[in-house]
């Protein structure tokens, strides 16, 4: 039994009545197990957070900055363990545990310097009306919740966490119950640099846990990344108190191919947008908008990219894509195979889990699916591809923005007048131009419809857990 949840500085065993299975993805086979945290610890982490907040917050930004460093120097000495972690817990291939732990270390890192320029942004506002001086206060909103998901864990948290602490807000996170583990290397680098004991708490547990820190009155905010379903009860678990919330929700996004782009390039793009991390991602481009002139000679090689992907555990084997990360993951996406044969939907490649011991699928290609399948408007997470093929420009994008979800989209083509315009015109939050999905912490991470509400990462990361104050005083 693991001893997982860090409160007020101090580890402690779970008092809830929930256990947690921790399992290897790649074996079917849990390989720890802890107790959630209880309604009361939660309310004990909540309470550290408001006690420790009035001094985090009153530190100077440059002490807040050298332990934002020291996060991102710790990480950096955990390297080896931390991605074993990833690959073992979420079944990723070494190559992508090792990017998560770089987006870590780069978050805190960038936030680090935002922290010491924050003084600065204290400044005077110019006033039309003569006889009134006025001044601008950016302030930390007080004592946030994080809660974060099981596909990317270490690196959703470092989104919230490094901008909360550099704004001066105290923290309680909950990991997801399916990779609870990894989020505590932030109590131990916690523990390590000395951080107040109270600022960082992390509590463990599943939707009891949840709905204990998403409902409570002691927040200030709420920050998740999660489902469209979850998220709107955390929305009205906001809504009940008029608090402040980012979410950060599904998607099911489009990649569109022009009939300029050279076809090899253009697969490779294909490829890693519904492949990396086993297509477990919101941002995943699930939705193959392919133009008719470059469509006979694309679909047949996309299918050969997909059936020659190394599918595989990552602990034992060379792989291009491990397991899906949990069981209830892969029973959803088999759903979604059955659900394709029922609608009679054309399957160019894969259409199966593999019969093989762990949660595998096979990466899979639809073509020519229906607008009205539910396989082409139902955000799957998993590594299953639909194609349409498109004539012109504007049905591209009609097709495109015709979803619920805005999350992100990619845009590939040899006129890169035409891909900017085309950027323009879709309906999201980031749009990639030949490229795979590069994620850069200076750039925002967020959506548009009912992909959430807010931004991550960049200056407006850092903006989500500050308050504007004005200070006005009359000189008569």
């Amino acid at each position: 039994m693991t001893t997982s949840h860090y409160i007020a500085g101090h580890w402690v065993e779970g008092q809830g009545s929930d256990c947690i299975s921790v399992n290897d993805p790649a074996l079917g086979q849990p390989f720890a197990e802890l107790m959630a945290a209880s309604v009361s610890q939660v309310d004990q982490a909540v309470a550290a957070a408001r006690s420790a907040l009035p001094a985090w917050k009153s530190t100077c930004a440059s002490e807040r900055a050298a332990f934002l460093r020291g996060f991102a120097e710790q990480l950096g000495q955990r390297r080896e363990a931390l991605v074993a972690l990833q690959m073992r817990n979420n079944g990723k291939p070494r190559h992508e545990a090792e990017i998560d732990l770089d987006d870590a270390i780069a978050t805190f890192g960038y936030y680090a310097e935002l922290a010491e320029q924050l003084p600065s942004k204290n400044r005077t506002v110019p006033l039309a009306a003569p006889g009134f001086t006025a001044r601008t206060r950016l302030e930390p909103v007080g004592v946030v919740g994080l809660i974060v998901p099981w596909n990317f864990p270490l690196v959703t948290s470092a989104w919230k966490l490094a901008p909360a602490l550099a704004a001066g807000c105290t923290v309680v996170l909950k990991p997801s119950e399916v990779t609870p583990l990894i989020e505590q290397a932030y109590g131990q680098i916690a523990d390590a640099l000395g951080l107040p004991a109270g600022v960082l708490n992390i509590v463990n547990g599943k939707a009891e846990t949840g709905a204990a820190l998403s409902n409570h009155n002691g927040l200030d905010k709420l920050s998740f990344t999660g489902s469209n379903s979850v998220g709107s009860q955390v929305m009205r678990s906001a809504s009940a108190q008029c608090r402040p919330v980012t979410l950060e929700l599904g998607g099911k996004s489009a990649i569109v191919v022009f009939d300029d782009c050279d076809v090899d390039q253009a697969v490779e793009w294909i490829v890693a947008g519904i492949s990396w991390n086993a297509g477990q991602m919101c941002s995943a481009t699930s939705r193959l908008l392919v133009q008719d002139g470059i469509a006979d000679a694309l679909l047949p090689r996309l299918q050969a990219a997909l059936e020659n992907l190394r599918v595989g555990n990552p602990l034992t084997e060379e792989v291009d894509m491990g397991p899906l990360t949990s069981q209830a993951q892969w029973l959803k996406v088999a759903s979604y195979f059955a659900t394709a044969r029922g609608e009679g939907l054309q399957c160019l490649a894969g259409g199966h889990a593999l019969d093989r011991e762990g949660w595998f699928v096979s990466p899979t290609l639809y073509t020519d699916v229906p607008k009205d399948s539910r396989l082409w408007t139902e955000e799957i997470f998993g590594p299953v591809l639909c194609a349409r093929r498109f004539a012109t420009e504007e049905q591209a994008i009609a097709e495109a923005n015709d979803s619920r979800f805005g999350l992100v989209a990619t845009v590939c083509s040899a006129d890169l007048e035409r891909a900017e315009r085309v950027a323009d015109a879709l309906e999201v939050g980031h749009v990639w131009i030949n490229s795979v999905q590069a994620v850069f912490v200076e750039t925002s991470w967020g959506g548009t419809k009912g992909s959430g509400i807010g931004r991550e990462l960049g200056p407006w990361g850092l903006s989500a857990y500050q308050s504007v104050k004005h200070v006005t005083r009359c000189l008569g």
